[in-house]
């Protein structure tokens, strides 16, 4: 599969808004998720589908908080990877199959998303690449992940955590797997400087 080249990866902020809005779209990427999901309460993400979750998103991003990485081709967006430390996902934190591992702090990547056009190009094994660098930058150790290994083919929004082959390719490796579908991978950025 060709990778694409070229790709820059920017942090999601303030000036960079208008470049998420054309990425996601009038639909918000998954109908009106704004990549908030994992931030709120189901009840509190159902109720803000489309306007509520898109303005909950830029209002993070307007107070400084940097909710995760884009990808950019030719100077347009075309990938986005949701990565915070994992206290930043309350509705993670609740989770019986994606609980914590161990007492490890831990940055969270939650969703990976395409470019319908720049989709099976090898996009998401490089933002993923990009988010294990946003949190070097930023003095973290370990990115986990919680990707879907899926017996059949799914529709793509199925599968906004990403897949495992994308992980293992940006260098994840499993540590846990209490689901058959649903491993939790991670990348050590300590081991990395010892290797």
């Amino acid at each position: 599969m060709p990778q694409i080249s070229n790709l820059k990866f920017y942090p999601l902020t303030p000036e960079r808004w208008a470049d998420l809005e054309k990425l996601f779209g009038e639909k918000g990427a998954c109908g009106g998720c704004w990549c908030m999901h994992w931030r709120l309460k189901r009840s509190e993400f159902e109720q803000g589908k489309g306007g509520k979750n898109k303005e909950a998103l830029k209002r993070l991003v307007a107070l400084g908080e940097i909710p995760g990485v884009l990808a950019f081709a030719n100077g347009e967006p075309i990938g986005w990877c949701s990565v915070a430390p994992r206290e930043s996902f309350p509705t993670l934190e609740r989770s019986r199959v994606l609980e914590r591992v161990d007492d490890m702090p831990v940055w969270s990547v939650v969703c990976l998303y395409v470019a319908k056009p720049f989709r099976r190009k090898g996009v998401s094994s490089e933002l993923l690449r990009a988010a294990v660098d946003h949190v070097r930058k930023r003095g973290g150790k370990i990115v986990e992940g919680y990707p879907v290994e899926p017996k059949t083919m799914l529709p793509d929004p199925f599968v906004y955590t990403g897949l495992v082959a994308a992980f293992r390719q940006a260098g994840f490796t499993e540590v846990l797997r209490r689901l058959k579908t649903r491993p939790i991978m991670r990348f050590s950025i300590e081991q990395e400087k010892h290797n």
